[in-house]
This record gives C-alpha cells, structure tokens and sequence, in this order.
C-alpha cells in the first residue's frame, strides 16, 4: 500500500461547515472518523474495474454495493463525506429536528387532551443540535468506508475524480480505468441572484445544521419541502419563523388542497407568511448576524431584520470539475447529466443517477435508480426509469404525501377521471386523535377503478401512501381495496372507506331496481 502523498490529502479539500459537519465535537468526529477518514490511504488501482462510481451518496452506494454483490470489481470515489446529502445534511438530521420539534408542539397542546402543563415550556436547543449529531454519528456506520472497502470488497478513493478520457477517471494521481462508469454526484442548494445576498452569511439546508444557539428571528426563502419543514421545526423550536415567497402559494407542486392544510397547520404554529414577493436586495455588517432583507410585496416596500436567514430555493446538479466532456457526456448547468430513459448517458459506458440526472431528488428514487444502472450497465438490462412508480413525501405536521398523477396532470393529457377522497375528520382514528385535518384523495380512470393518483395530507401519511402505491404497482384497483380488512381504528381505514365509496358509487338506480326487486322477492 503506498504512502499517503500530503499533496494529494484529499480531507483538505473538504469543507467541514459546506459538509454540515460543525462543531467539531466527540459525534461529528466519530462521523468524519466513519465517512472520511483523515488518514484514508487509498487502494493500488487494479488493471479494469467493471464499475467506477463518482459520488458516495445514496445513488453511488447502493450502485457500489449492489454491483459488488454480483461479483463485480468496483471502485467508488468521493471527495467529500459518504452517505452523502441524506445522511449528513438531508433526511437524516432534518427528521431528528422535526421529531423533536414535534414533542415540543405535543407539549404546549397537551391541555387539548387534559393534560395541564404548569409554567412555560422551554427548549434547550443546543441539546436538541446535539442529540442530532450523536444519532447521524449512530447511523453513520453503514455507510461508512470501512464497511465498504472491508466487508463489501469496494475500492475506496477519497479524492476529487474527473474524467480523462471515454473509459479513464483520474482521482489522487492515479488512473482508473473502467468498462463502465456511474456518475452519482447529487447537487448542492441553488442560490437565488438576489443583490447582496452571496456577500451575507445566510443558511443553506447544509449549515443549518451547524447551529448551536437557536436564532430568535428566522427568515426563510423558499416555500418548498425543504423550506417548510425546517420554517415549522424552528418555529415549534422557539423561533419567530418568517416565510418569504416570490409564488403566491406555499407548496407549488402539490396538490393546492393538501398545500392549504399544510399551511393552515404552520400558520397556527405562529409562522409568518409573505407571498408574492420581489426580493431587492439583502446586507449584513461585516458578513455577520443580522442579515436585512428589503422586499416589495403588494402592501409595499420594506426591510425585515432576522438572526438567521436560510436560502430554501431548488437545488442544482454538481457537474462541474468532473471532466464530463472528456468522457464525451452531455450536461446542463440547470438540468444536470443528460440521460435516456434507461439512465444511460451520451456516452454509452457511464450512466449517471440521483439529483446529477434526476428532477425526483429523494433519497428512494436514487436508491432505485441505482438498481436499475446496475441491471442496464451489468447485465445487459432494457430497464426504463419512466416505468418506474415514484412516491414522495415532506415531513411537515401534518405531512403530505402523493403518488402517481396529480389533478392538473389528468387534465393536461386530456384523461378523463373521477376523484373519490375520505376527509380525516369523518375517521373514527383521526377524531380520537385530534388529528382530523387533512384527507385521502384518491384519482381513477373515469368508467373503472383503476387508480391513477394519490395524496394524502394527515398524520403519517408518507407511510400510508406505501399501500395505494402497492395497489397501483400490483395493478389492484380502488374496488379491491375495500376489501382488505384494515384493524380498526386506524387512519388508514380512510383508504378502505375509499373503496367503499367507489362501490357504492357503481349502484347505479338501475341496479339499485333490480335488487329492490330481488330483495322483494325473497321476502
């Protein structure tokens, strides 16, 4: 094994804060330990490898592992952390904060339920940061470098790879050369042009999770997923949470009824709201706390003043640096990694998946965008990624998730549909809950039941839409569904009593004749 080069440490070229790796305690050593180890040697290069992977995120790993799995000799390189977004800056440490933002909220409603919480609730919020980076550091082993390169036979490179030629990648000095390759880089948060804000210290959904005191004035850009979580987690966390949207709607690209109960729900959490905004410019004094934002909305112009300000706008593909023309692949700054439906790039023997090449960017659809490279790159698959069945959940309270096609879709391609939806507060679960805001509405094809969409806005609702997307992947339709017993009471009965409206809705007064005359009959 050759002797590390310090001109090549690649753990230099790492940005700690950029990586959501602040401070640097006893956890987020433990977890650098794991996912970059500063002393990393990296392995002699073997003649070929079947596989090279750029990019330690979900969609690398799992092409990595998978591939190794079959026998393939495989190579992954990533300069940064693997685990990638979801483990270190994403899914992972965001649900750790809406989970204890959720107790919270518990807490101060508690008098709902009888139950009488004396004095004012508080929350220590450097706990809170902390309890996150020890549980990320607890998940981290998985994907860690060791598990990989020792028990999973992967060839680990920690460094920067860019392409050098149609089946070469360089990484550390070294050459690697592949029979086919997977580009697996992800994305990094997109950045608004909005005057003065690059020169102010706002917050990324990365170093966010580098805070150790909790900000008294939020101010948040954005009003998608990303930024709705997080707007309600601090809010509930003791914030004074301020949400600033250019759209007139928080949401967009949900359905605007589940987006409406999701946004009733923050506002009773004391979130602001401005909407159809125009952004004219953002300072701070020395690059530090307080960042101002000046504004225009329809009731004027003005300047808001917060502690901390988190930029919650889309993210963009990472696609520089990584020598893409040299390999002969095509890329947009905007749109990331050109790719066929079978996830194959213009250059035949690389593929890309995840956030690099995808508009789905969730954890699950690079995890299985990375099984349907491996079948297309390995085996000589035909796999398409348009047949795939893509569910997808945001994890506010109440959560929202959906499946298949949206209303507005069905319209624009000219499909005829009804639509059939159980409101919570007429579920027996819901009602004892206190949890009766929110629905399941459910979309078949007109004429049958053959569902062709879903979303539920509810309590747990990014795990009950697991089984409308099992319907739909096994091809069961709306009237089967009703009957599967569901224990009772659940809230997922809501979708059981979907069923059952479909039935009752092919009583036509036809058939409701015919058997008024057969039940006359047999009396």
């Amino acid at each position: 094994i050759p002797e590390r080069d310090p001109d090549l440490a690649s753990f230099d070229q790492v940005d700690l804060e950029a990586c959501g790796v602040s401070p640097m305690d006893e956890h987020n050593t433990r977890m650098l330990d794991l996912l970059h180890p500063k002393e990393w040697i990296d392995p002699e290069p073997k003649d070929t490898y079947n596989l090279v992977v750029i990019g330690g995120g979900a969609g690398g790993l799992i092409s990595a592992a998978g591939a190794a799995g079959v026998g393939a000799r495989v190579a992954l390189i990533e300069s940064h952390l693997l685990g990638g977004d979801c483990l270190t800056v994403g899914c992972v440490p965001s649900k750790l904060l809406l989970r204890c933002a959720k107790a919270a909220a518990a807490v101060r409603n508690a008098s709902e339920f009888g139950v009488n919480i004396s004095g004012d609730v508080s929350v220590d919020f450097g706990f809170v940061m902390e309890r996150m980076r020890r549980l990320r550091a607890g998940i981290a082993p998985v994907d860690s470098a060791q598990r990989y390169s020792e028990k999973l036979g992967v060839d680990i490179f920690m460094g920067k790879g860019h392409f050098t030629g149609k089946n070469t990648i360089e990484v550390n000095g070294q050459t690697l050369k592949f029979a086919k390759a997977v580009v697996a880089t992800g994305g990094t948060a997109s950045v608004p042009p909005i005057p003065g804000l690059k020169e102010a210290p706002y917050l990324t959904n990365a170093s966010i999770f580098n805070l150790t005191e909790r900000p008294a004035r939020m101010g948040v850009i954005g009003a998608g997923p990303i930024g709705m979580e997080l707007a309600q987690a601090f809010q509930r966390l003791g914030s004074q949470v301020t949400v600033l949207n250019r759209d007139a709607k928080i949401l967009p690209r949900e359905d605007p009824d589940a987006a409406k109960v999701v946004e009733n729900a923050l506002l009773k959490d004391g979130v602001t709201f401005t909407y159809n905004v125009v952004f004219k410019g953002v300072e701070s004094k020395g690059a530090k706390p307080p960042v101002c934002v000046t504004v225009e909305d329809p009731d004027g112009e003005r300047t808001l003043e917060f502690d901390a300000l988190l930029v919650a706008t889309g993210r963009k593909p990472n696609v520089t640096g990584l020598g893409l023309e040299e390999a002969g692949i095509e890329y947009d700054a905007r749109t990331g990694v050109k790719v066929s439906d079978r996830m194959q790039t213009t250059n035949p023997n690389v593929y890309a998946v995840g956030d690099v090449a995808s508009k789905y960017q969730f954890t699950h659809m690079s995890d299985f965008g990375a099984r349907l490279v491996i079948r297309n790159a390995l085996f000589f698959g035909r796999d398409k990624f348009s047949d795939l069945l893509i569910p997808w959940a945001t994890y506010t309270e109440p959560e929202v998730a959906h499946v298949g096609l949206y209303e507005k879709d069905l319209e624009e391609r000219g499909i005829e549909f009804t639509t059939i939806s159980r409101e919570f507060d007429d579920v027996d679960r819901a009602i004892v809950d206190g949890e009766t805001e929110g629905f399941v509405k459910i979309h078949i094809k007109k004429g049958s039941d053959q569902i062709l969409g879903a979303t539920i806005v509810g309590s747990h609702a990014g795990d009950m839409i697991s089984e409308i997307t099992l319907a739909m992947q096994a091809g069961m339709g709306l009237g089967k569904l009703a009957s599967v017993i569901h224990p009772y009471p659940t809230a997922a009965e809501a979708i059981r009593q979907c069923g059952d409206a479909y039935n009752r809705s092919r009583l036509t007064p036809t058939v409701k004749t015919i058997f008024n005359r057969l039940m006359a009959f047999k009396r």
